[in-house]
Protein backbone atom coordinates (compact mmCIF):
# COMPACT_ATOMS: atom_id res chain seq x y z
CA UNK A 1 0.00 0.00 0.00
CA UNK A 2 1.39 3.49 -0.73
CA UNK A 3 2.96 5.68 1.68
CA UNK A 4 0.08 8.39 2.14
CA UNK A 5 -2.22 5.05 3.25
CA UNK A 6 0.17 4.42 6.32
CA UNK A 7 0.49 7.66 6.82
CA UNK A 8 -3.38 8.41 7.31
CA UNK A 9 -3.45 4.70 9.99
CA UNK A 10 -0.68 5.74 11.69
CA UNK A 11 -2.40 9.49 12.20
CA UNK A 12 -5.58 7.74 13.13
CA UNK A 13 -4.22 6.05 16.24
CA UNK A 14 -2.68 9.53 17.24
CA UNK A 15 1.14 8.69 16.24
CA UNK A 16 2.99 11.24 13.99
CA UNK A 17 5.64 9.46 13.73
CA UNK A 18 5.72 9.04 9.42
CA UNK A 19 5.69 12.90 9.21
CA UNK A 20 9.11 14.03 7.50
CA UNK A 21 12.14 14.68 10.22
CA UNK A 22 14.13 17.93 9.74
CA UNK A 23 17.56 17.79 10.16
CA UNK A 24 17.64 19.56 13.06
CA UNK A 25 15.84 18.99 16.39
CA UNK A 26 12.83 21.95 16.80
CA UNK A 27 11.52 23.13 19.76
CA UNK A 28 8.83 21.72 21.23
CA UNK A 29 5.89 23.90 20.14
CA UNK A 30 3.19 24.53 23.32
CA UNK A 31 -0.57 25.57 22.79
CA UNK A 32 0.42 28.93 24.19
CA UNK A 33 2.98 29.26 21.78
CA UNK A 34 1.31 28.53 18.15
CA UNK A 35 3.61 27.64 15.34
CA UNK A 36 3.97 30.79 12.97
CA UNK A 37 2.42 30.26 9.90
CA UNK A 38 4.65 29.78 6.83
CA UNK A 39 4.61 32.28 3.87
CA UNK A 40 2.60 29.44 1.79
CA UNK A 41 -0.18 28.44 4.04
CA UNK A 42 -3.58 29.95 3.41
CA UNK A 43 -4.47 31.33 6.49
CA UNK A 44 -2.36 31.60 9.63
CA UNK A 45 -1.76 28.48 11.79
CA UNK A 46 -3.11 29.92 15.23
CA UNK A 47 -3.51 26.95 17.55
CA UNK A 48 -1.38 23.60 17.69
CA UNK A 49 -4.91 21.51 15.91
CA UNK A 50 -3.96 23.97 12.91
CA UNK A 51 -0.04 23.67 12.60
CA UNK A 52 -0.72 19.78 13.02
CA UNK A 53 -3.39 20.08 10.12
CA UNK A 54 -1.52 21.98 7.97
CA UNK A 55 1.75 19.64 8.55
CA UNK A 56 -0.72 16.43 7.97
CA UNK A 57 -2.28 17.43 4.80
CA UNK A 58 1.57 18.86 3.27
CA UNK A 59 3.13 15.18 4.72
CA UNK A 60 0.21 13.68 2.78
CA UNK A 61 0.10 15.91 -0.67
CA UNK A 62 4.36 15.30 -0.77
CA UNK A 63 3.59 11.16 -0.45
CA UNK A 64 1.00 11.17 -2.96
CA UNK A 65 2.35 13.83 -5.70
CA UNK A 66 5.52 11.81 -5.33
CA UNK A 67 4.01 8.37 -5.90
CA UNK A 68 0.52 9.10 -7.67
CA UNK A 69 1.65 11.74 -9.40
CA UNK A 70 -0.99 12.25 -12.33
CA UNK A 71 -4.02 12.48 -9.74
CA UNK A 72 -7.22 14.83 -10.50
CA UNK A 73 -6.48 16.79 -7.31
CA UNK A 74 -10.02 18.81 -7.78
CA UNK A 75 -11.91 15.17 -7.39
CA UNK A 76 -9.39 14.54 -4.52
CA UNK A 77 -10.32 17.73 -2.18
CA UNK A 78 -13.89 16.44 -3.13
CA UNK A 79 -13.77 13.50 -2.16
CA UNK A 80 -12.14 14.34 1.00
CA UNK A 81 -14.10 17.23 2.04
CA UNK A 82 -17.52 14.80 1.41
CA UNK A 83 -15.58 11.93 3.37
CA UNK A 84 -15.31 15.05 6.38
CA UNK A 85 -18.54 16.16 5.72
CA UNK A 86 -19.69 12.65 6.75
CA UNK A 87 -21.45 12.44 3.29
CA UNK A 88 -21.99 8.97 1.31
CA UNK A 89 -18.86 7.41 -1.07
CA UNK A 90 -19.83 7.30 -4.61
CA UNK A 91 -18.00 3.72 -3.98
CA UNK A 92 -18.61 0.96 -1.70
CA UNK A 93 -15.54 0.02 0.82
CA UNK A 94 -14.38 -2.70 -1.43
CA UNK A 95 -14.54 -0.75 -4.62
CA UNK A 96 -12.47 1.90 -3.02
CA UNK A 97 -9.66 -0.74 -2.01
CA UNK A 98 -9.65 -2.11 -5.06
CA UNK A 99 -9.60 1.04 -7.22
CA UNK A 100 -6.44 2.03 -4.73
CA UNK A 101 -4.56 -1.28 -5.24
CA UNK A 102 -4.88 -1.31 -9.40
CA UNK A 103 -3.88 2.45 -9.26
CA UNK A 104 -0.67 1.80 -6.91
CA UNK A 105 0.08 -1.16 -9.03
CA UNK A 106 0.11 1.07 -12.16
CA UNK A 107 2.24 3.63 -10.23
CA UNK A 108 4.30 1.51 -9.33
CA UNK A 109 5.08 -0.07 -12.46
CA UNK A 110 5.50 3.49 -14.08
CA UNK A 111 8.13 3.67 -11.56
CA UNK A 112 9.91 0.67 -12.64
CA UNK A 113 9.45 0.89 -16.09
CA UNK A 114 13.39 1.47 -16.78
CA UNK A 115 14.28 -1.39 -14.67
CA UNK A 116 11.50 -3.89 -16.48
CA UNK A 117 12.39 -2.45 -19.95
CA UNK A 118 16.44 -3.57 -19.49
CA UNK A 119 15.02 -6.98 -17.53
CA UNK A 120 13.25 -7.73 -20.82
CA UNK A 121 15.86 -6.89 -23.35
CA UNK A 122 18.72 -9.18 -20.88
CA UNK A 123 16.23 -12.08 -20.86
CA UNK A 124 15.53 -11.87 -24.66
CA UNK A 125 19.00 -11.67 -25.53
CA UNK A 126 19.76 -14.68 -22.42
CA UNK A 127 17.18 -17.79 -23.62
CA UNK A 128 19.54 -17.77 -27.09
CA UNK A 129 22.71 -18.43 -25.45
CA UNK A 130 24.26 -21.62 -25.24
CA UNK A 131 22.86 -24.22 -22.10
CA UNK A 132 20.02 -21.79 -21.03
CA UNK A 133 16.71 -22.86 -20.31
CA UNK A 134 13.53 -21.48 -20.32
CA UNK A 135 10.52 -22.85 -18.51
CA UNK A 136 6.95 -21.87 -19.74
CA UNK A 137 6.61 -19.44 -16.57
CA UNK A 138 9.35 -17.21 -18.22
CA UNK A 139 12.11 -18.83 -15.21
CA UNK A 140 15.74 -18.99 -17.49
CA UNK A 141 18.16 -21.65 -15.94
CA UNK A 142 21.39 -22.93 -16.80
CA UNK A 143 22.90 -25.83 -15.36
CA UNK A 144 26.51 -25.28 -14.08
CA UNK A 145 26.70 -28.89 -12.27
CA UNK A 146 24.51 -31.58 -12.73
CA UNK A 147 23.90 -33.75 -9.30
CA UNK A 148 22.82 -37.53 -9.00
CA UNK A 149 20.50 -37.55 -5.92
CA UNK A 150 17.12 -36.91 -5.03
CA UNK A 151 14.44 -33.83 -6.24
CA UNK A 152 12.86 -31.83 -3.81
CA UNK A 153 9.22 -31.49 -3.64
CA UNK A 154 6.58 -28.54 -2.87
CA UNK A 155 6.70 -29.95 0.33
CA UNK A 156 10.36 -30.91 1.60
CA UNK A 157 12.63 -28.20 2.49
CA UNK A 158 15.93 -27.41 0.86
CA UNK A 159 19.50 -27.13 2.10
CA UNK A 160 21.64 -25.31 -0.32
CA UNK A 161 24.33 -22.40 -0.69
CA UNK A 162 23.75 -19.58 -3.15
CA UNK A 163 24.65 -16.22 -4.40
CA UNK A 164 22.06 -13.38 -5.82
CA UNK A 165 22.89 -10.65 -8.07
CA UNK A 166 21.47 -7.93 -10.17
CA UNK A 167 21.84 -7.07 -14.27
CA UNK A 168 24.72 -4.57 -13.37
CA UNK A 169 26.55 -7.59 -11.07
CA UNK A 170 25.63 -6.08 -7.79
CA UNK A 171 25.24 -8.34 -5.05
CA UNK A 172 23.02 -8.56 -3.06
CA UNK A 173 23.38 -11.87 -0.58
CA UNK A 174 25.91 -14.69 -0.45
CA UNK A 175 25.41 -17.72 2.01
CA UNK A 176 28.86 -18.44 1.32
CA UNK A 177 30.08 -15.49 2.82
CA UNK A 178 28.04 -16.05 5.69
CA UNK A 179 29.23 -19.39 6.37
CA UNK A 180 26.41 -21.40 6.52
CA UNK A 181 23.89 -22.61 3.81
CA UNK A 182 20.21 -21.98 4.10
CA UNK A 183 17.44 -24.03 4.71
CA UNK A 184 14.26 -23.30 3.61
CA UNK A 185 10.66 -24.92 2.62
CA UNK A 186 10.84 -24.99 -1.13
CA UNK A 187 7.48 -23.91 -0.82
CA UNK A 188 8.40 -20.63 1.13
CA UNK A 189 10.38 -18.78 -1.15
CA UNK A 190 10.07 -16.39 -4.25
CA UNK A 191 8.08 -18.09 -6.81
CA UNK A 192 11.55 -18.36 -9.16
CA UNK A 193 13.22 -20.82 -6.40
CA UNK A 194 10.27 -22.82 -5.91
CA UNK A 195 10.43 -23.77 -9.63
CA UNK A 196 13.98 -23.86 -9.78
CA UNK A 197 14.63 -25.78 -6.85
CA UNK A 198 12.22 -29.05 -8.37
CA UNK A 199 14.34 -28.85 -11.25
CA UNK A 200 17.51 -29.88 -9.65
CA UNK A 201 18.69 -33.15 -8.16
CA UNK A 202 20.86 -33.12 -4.56
CA UNK A 203 24.46 -32.31 -5.76
CA UNK A 204 23.69 -29.55 -8.58
CA UNK A 205 24.56 -26.05 -9.17
CA UNK A 206 21.92 -24.08 -11.28
CA UNK A 207 21.94 -20.27 -12.31
CA UNK A 208 18.74 -19.19 -12.85
CA UNK A 209 17.93 -15.90 -13.75
CA UNK A 210 14.56 -14.87 -12.56
CA UNK A 211 11.65 -12.42 -14.29
CA UNK A 212 10.46 -9.98 -11.66
CA UNK A 213 7.30 -11.40 -11.76
CA UNK A 214 8.81 -14.62 -10.35
CA UNK A 215 10.80 -12.67 -7.98
CA UNK A 216 9.88 -9.58 -5.90
CA UNK A 217 7.72 -7.89 -8.53
CA UNK A 218 6.75 -4.23 -8.40
CA UNK A 219 8.04 -3.75 -5.27
CA UNK A 220 11.41 -4.49 -5.01
CA UNK A 221 13.02 -5.28 -2.03
CA UNK A 222 14.33 -2.07 -0.63
CA UNK A 223 16.69 -0.75 -0.61
CA UNK A 224 19.08 -3.22 -2.55
CA UNK A 225 16.50 -4.65 -5.42
CA UNK A 226 14.54 -2.40 -7.04
CA UNK A 227 11.13 -2.73 -8.25
CA UNK A 228 10.82 -4.85 -11.29
CA UNK A 229 14.30 -5.99 -11.07
CA UNK A 230 15.55 -9.46 -12.92
CA UNK A 231 17.54 -11.44 -10.42
CA UNK A 232 20.51 -13.98 -11.38
CA UNK A 233 20.90 -16.41 -9.01
CA UNK A 234 23.61 -19.38 -8.47
CA UNK A 235 22.22 -22.09 -6.23
CA UNK A 236 23.84 -25.31 -5.34
CA UNK A 237 21.52 -27.61 -3.66
CA UNK A 238 23.36 -29.30 -1.34
CA UNK A 239 20.71 -31.61 0.80
CA UNK A 240 17.10 -32.33 0.76
CA UNK A 241 15.17 -32.79 3.54
CA UNK A 242 11.47 -34.61 2.42
CA UNK A 243 7.82 -33.52 4.02
CA UNK A 244 5.75 -35.18 6.22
Amino acid sequence: MMKYIFTIGFLAAGSLSLLAQPKAKPKPATAKKPVPASASATAPLKTMADSASYAIGVNIAQSMKKDLGDLNTGILLDAMKATFDGKKPLLDEDALMNVIMAYSEKAKEAQAQATIDAGHTFLEKNKTQQGVKTTASGLQYLVLKEGTGEKPGAADTAICHYRGSLLDSTEFDNSYDRGEPLTIPVSGVIKGWTEGLQLMSKGSKYRFFIPYELGYGLRGAPPTIPGGSVLIFEVELLDVKKGS
